[in-house]
């Protein structure tokens, strides 16, 4: 199976346990890969029979702008649900990264890596 992938998408959200994650938000990084066959697209060098990469794009900086919610383990299930309602099921997987976790003494990131529908990593 083809992918398209992104690799370190950028995003502003208001995600965290403590009140003020939710309420002044915090960078996140995002890989993803979602499996398709791009065999037509290749070919034919047809947009229309790929997966517009832009559009997923959009509409995951959209949700950030959206969402509240305590864990990085819901915000990753909502961008799950937006990529279906643009494309569909078809195997995705992605890994959610805290850039800043608040905790003391602790100068690393912090992730969530998911899959859907037998999604596997590309990147």
């Amino acid at each position: 199976m083809d992918c398209i992938g992104l690799r370190e998408l950028r995003l502003w959200a208001h995600v965290g346990v403590l009140e003020h994650e939710r309420r002044d938000g915090q960078w996140f990084n995002l890989d993803l890969s979602v499996q398709l066959d791009l065999k037509a697209a290749a070919v034919a060098d047809d947009l229309s029979q790929s997966l517009d990469y832009s559009v997923a794009i959009q509409a995951l900086q959209g949700l950030s702008q959206e969402v509240r919610c305590l864990t990085i383990e819901h915000f990753s299930e909502q961008m799950f649900d937006r990529l279906e309602t643009l494309y569909g099921p078809m195997p995705m997987w992605l890994r959610l990264t805290k850039c800043s976790a608040p905790v003391p003494g602790f100068n690393g990131r912090v992730f969530v890596e998911r899959s859907r529908h037998g999604g596997k990593s590309a990147l």
